[in-house]
């Protein structure tokens, strides 16, 4: 078992005692989150990635959904009051978030983004999504997020 190095995420959730536990997968390269899920042997249902929108007008938005589901970028627009949006090209997640492909937790990027988990979150105890580096995870009630960041949950799937 690799030594876990706290990434900013978890350093944020351990600052205001928010309970979380961390996964780690001994990887090196960013996989998909189906994946990963599989890898740790969690439902895919309560597996969730981070996914990061740009309106026309240069508005960044994050998005939480189920790793085996899609982003619906209408629900997503509707969701924030913008009339489209578009997902941001990789090259630029580094720049804008602090994060890397494969590593992109919605705890902890740059600066403070509006965020928004599928309403199917609240349907679960613990979720699990990317802990701000590639193969940790963090395992949390979905509710407990908001104690960190600010997040709504509605419908953003296909």
């Amino acid at each position: 078992m690799p030594k876990i190095i706290k990434t900013n995420a978890m350093r944020i959730l351990d600052s205001n005692n928010v309970v979380y536990q961390e996964k780690i997968l001994d990887i090196k390269e960013a996989l998909d989150g189906v994946t990963c899920a599989n890898m740790l042997g969690v439902e895919l249902e309560r597996t969730f990635k981070t996914l990061v929108t740009v309106s026309k007008s240069k508005n960044f938005y994050v998005f939480v959904v189920p790793v085996a589901e899609k982003l619906s970028l209408k629900k997503a627009a509707s969701a924030v009051g913008e009339k489209n949006l578009s997902m941001l090209p990789q090259k630029d997640l580094l720049g804008l978030t602090g994060y890397v492909h494969g590593g992109c937790s919605p705890i902890g990027m740059k600066k403070v983004f509006r965020t928004v988990f599928d309403e199917t979150a609240i349907l679960y105890d613990k979720i699990i999504f990317s802990g701000g580096k590639i193969g940790y995870f963090i395992e949390i009630n979905p509710h407990d997020v908001d104690k960190v960041i600010s997040v709504s949950f509605k419908d953003v799937i296909e």
